[in-house]
């Protein structure tokens, strides 16, 4: 189902699409070592898996974000998958949170605490400025 979004939502689209790429290079290149704190502790500590989980993600926000600049037929699906991921990788917002590992300049238990609130826009971000929203809206009035 094609979604019609305004000027404004594939504005957001694409700057959240070019942050994501700009992350996914971070992930392979100059922020691979802090993106190995946000790896939860529950999943490994040890460090080749917590390397190949680093670059694996890396590639995926690189897909996401040119998923997400070219928009296209793609973009209401690319938005639902993107806010799934976002969902996904919260628990290493929250390792990073609980356990006190400061990376990204989140020093302090505040600054990871307002991290984590983030997480929630970035879901709503991504649904919102693909279209995702309202396919869940119009999909919800069909099955009344």
């Amino acid at each position: 189902m094609q979604i019609k979004t305004t000027t404004l939502q594939n504005v957001f689209r694409i700057l959240l699409g070019l942050a994501m790429l700009y992350i996914g290079i971070g992930h392979l290149t100059f922020r691979r070592i802090e993106f190995q704190a946000q790896v939860p502790t529950w999943l490994t500590s040890e460090e080749n898996l917590m390397d190949f989980v680093i670059l694996a993600s890396g590639i995926v926000e690189i897909i996401f974000g040119a998923l997400m600049v070219w928009g296209g037929k793609l973009k209401v699906k690319t938005g639902i998958a993107l806010a799934i991921f976002y969902i996904l990788i919260f628990p290493g917002n929250i390792n990073q949170y609980v356990n006190g590992i400061d990376a990204f300049n989140l020093n302090t238990d505040t600054k990871r605490l307002v991290r984590l609130l983030f997480q929630p826009l970035l879901v709503l971000w991504a649904l919102w400025s693909t279209g995702g929203l309202r396919f869940f809206k119009n999909r919800k009035k069909q099955n009344d």
